[in-house]
């Protein structure tokens, strides 16, 4: 069984006993969150789609940790001015375990 969800602007294909990692979210470590916005769910017999979201469907999921990525440079050039300017950024992160997908009827 797997879901489509969407969060933080993105989608994210789960299925349960998946780790992934969303943008930031406001949670602490140990808490419980949970996903309202679901797009597909699909188990062994048949597929729902919503439209948007498919009504009573709820992804479950615990927070792992919390961190920042990998650092990527940006560099900034202007040929033939002498401009050159170079900054870093580390994009923040949220672990979660996703714990269930639950389908009401």
């Amino acid at each position: 069984m797997y879901a489509i969800i969407e969060s933080c602007g993105k989608q994210y294909k789960v299925s349960e006993g998946d780790v992934v990692f969303f943008e930031k979210l406001d949670a602490e470590e140990g808490k419980k969150v949970s996903f309202d916005k679901v797009i597909l769910v699909s188990d062994d017999k048949d597929v729902k789609v919503g439209a948007p979201y498919v009504k009573s469907a709820k992804v479950e999921g615990t927070v792992v940790a919390h961190g920042k990525g990998k650092k990527i440079l940006v560099y900034k050039y202007k040929a033939k001015k002498n401009y050159r300017r170079t900054q870093g950024h580390r994009q923040p992160y949220t672990k979660v375990e996703i714990k269930s997908i639950k389908i009401g009827e």
